[in-house]
């Protein structure tokens, strides 16, 4: 069931992206997440979709290799979108059962267009953050990563931040990624 997740596991490369160093990765994947959360209408999720493209075109990576990595999200998904469709209170309704009295709602639940909007909005957050991620753990190593994250981290160690104890730990959870996806 999960041998086909890809979740940060490492796909070896000679690609421009492969070749990027990891800080570099890093930082663009920083600002990848700040765009996402910048937008706020679903339609301009067009900018973070074609940066998503982009990445995977110049790196070798195929659709269907980010959308693995989405694939253990599926009840997380359906989970915000149903709860943010149904419980988002609106005015604008788009669905609902007419009973006998005229309410217009659907037992206690009613979908409306102010419930709709977010709730693709949340989805579409979710799915764009892990495909986008994953396109940095997927063409870099593990420990390429932890030493870019220790390098970029350096400089709070002056205000005795642990930026080696914390590379350290990433570097051991993501090697027990594929160890735990295993059993």
């Amino acid at each position: 069931m999960l041998k086909d997740i890809t979740l940060g596991q490492y796909l070896p490369g000679k690609s421009l992206i492969h070749r990027l160093d990891p800080r570099t990765k890093i930082l663009l994947t920083i600002v990848y997440i700040a765009m996402i959360f910048c937008v706020s209408n679903p339609v301009w999720y067009v900018i973070p979709l074609a940066f998503l493209i982009l990445c995977a075109k110049m790196s070798g990576l195929k659709a269907a290799q980010l959308l693995k990595t989405v694939k253990p999200l599926r009840f997380l998904l359906i989970l915000t979108f149903v709860l943010n469709l149904f419980f988002s209170s609106g005015e604008t309704v788009l669905v609902s059962r007419l009973r006998e009295g005229g309410c217009a709602r659907w037992g206690i639940l009613r979908i409306t267009r102010e419930g709709l909007i977010p709730a693709v909005h949340f989805c579409m957050r979710l799915i764009f953050l892990v495909a986008g991620t994953s396109v940095l753990t997927l063409t870099t190593s593990p420990i390429s990563l932890c030493d870019g994250m220790e390098t970029l981290l350096k400089p709070l160690s002056k205000l005795h931040f642990p930026a080696h104890e914390l590379a350290m730990m990433m570097s051991i959870a993501l090697r027990f990624v594929p160890t735990l996806l295993e059993e």
